[in-house]
């Protein structure tokens, strides 16, 4: 096996969210009391009842419809080549949570914007997100069969589609958030492009051999390996192989709003904290839930000899862990109007509490 390469060095800079005390479980131990006692007022504070109290059933509801009818309009039906249109709609209409649009959508409008200046960007990290899947799920990666708890892109429609349909979503995400079209009338004509630009720069940077592709190079590489995997080399997967795009997706829709260079910031290291606490809990429900209570293989990490946090941590300590990540995140959001940050508050809850 080749050798772990530093990618750590990349320019991506994801700043490490465990603390640097005497070894890997002592970091996860460390402060771990005093984050339970913070994250129960926290979550008290989060759930208690109020006359305006936030709808986020109804939220997330409401985004999945408007952004798979933008989705559904921005792929060809019936057009030729009609199998890789067929494909590319298979596993973009799949169902799904639409957690990383509805990121955009709020990030958007939390600096200031309208959501429906995200839309486009926020349809096109769901088209990355999608496409990571379908890639993730072929025979030579994770070699699944069953996703969104349908069977997976190549198992209906043979590997090579299935790879040409990732790749033809990638293109068409670019595509998609840059064109003028797909926008709506009263964004601002001057500043506008501009931030185009740089969404489509930050999405470019998260996705890529700085980003999610490093993040699944070095998974698969540790995949099966009979060294133990030290705790912060697990941290860079997961920090660039599922936070990445959760990172994009936020980072994107402040960008997208007009958001302040400390504000975009200050949303990069809430998505970083809940980025890292999807895929702690998406760790903890492989070993804790069914195939259909996930609708996917549970189990599939054991299976496959991968180093996860309850391999290396147990279980509780995982469970801790991700408290502590929940409230990592929520601090981030001190500083924002309350209203507006109640879905990304809520967002961060949503993914630390999840059943699939």
């Amino acid at each position: 096996m080749a050798a772990f390469h530093p990618l750590v060095a990349s320019r991506v800079h994801l700043s490490p969210l465990l603390p640097a005390a005497a070894g890997p479980a002592a970091a996860v131990a460390a402060g771990l009391s005093f984050h339970r006692r913070r994250f129960s007022a926290i979550v008290a504070a989060a759930t208690a009842p109020t006359a305006t109290e936030f709808d986020f059933k109804a939220y997330m509801g409401e985004r999945a419809v408007a952004v798979n009818q933008a989705l559904d309009a921005a792929i060809p039906a019936g057009e030729p080549p009609a199998a890789l249109h067929d494909a590319m709609r298979y596993a973009l209409l799949a169902g799904g949570k639409r957690v990383r649009p509805a990121l955009c959508l709020a990030s958007c409008v939390v600096v200031g914007g309208r959501e429906a200046w995200a839309m486009a960007p926020a349809a096109a990290v769901e088209m990355v997100h999608t496409m990571s899947l379908v890639h993730d799920d072929l025979p030579c990666m994770d070699d699944d069969d069953l996703r969104r708890g349908k069977p997976t892109c190549h198992v209906v429609y043979g590997e090579p589609i299935a790879v040409l349909a990732g790749d033809a979503l990638l293109s068409l995400s670019f595509g998609h958030m840059a064109s003028m079209d797909s926008y709506p009338p009263d964004v601002d004509p001057e500043k506008h492009p501009a931030r185009v630009v740089r969404g489509i720069g930050e999405l470019a940077r998260c996705i890529g051999s700085e980003g999610l592709v490093a993040g699944q190079v070095v998974d698969l590489e540790m995949t099966g390996s009979t060294e133990t995997v030290p705790l912060d080399r697990l941290e860079y997967i997961h920090l660039h192989k599922t936070a990445a795009l959760l990172e994009a997706s936020v980072v994107i829709g402040a960008i997208i709003g007009g958001g302040s260079d400390e504000q975009i910031e200050r949303l990069r290291k809430y998505a970083r904290s809940i980025g890292l606490l999807f895929q702690v809990v998406d760790d903890i429900l492989d070993v804790t839930k069914s195939s259909e209570e996930l609708g996917k293989t549970a189990g599939k990490d054991l299976a496959s000899d991968k180093t996860t946090y309850p391999k290396l941590l147990g279980l509780e300590k995982s469970r801790e862990f991700a408290e502590k990540l929940l409230c990592d995140a929520k601090e981030q959001l001190a500083d924002f109007d309350k209203e507006k940050a109640a879905p990304l508050l809520y967002l961060a809850n949503y993914i630390a509490y999840r059943q699939n």
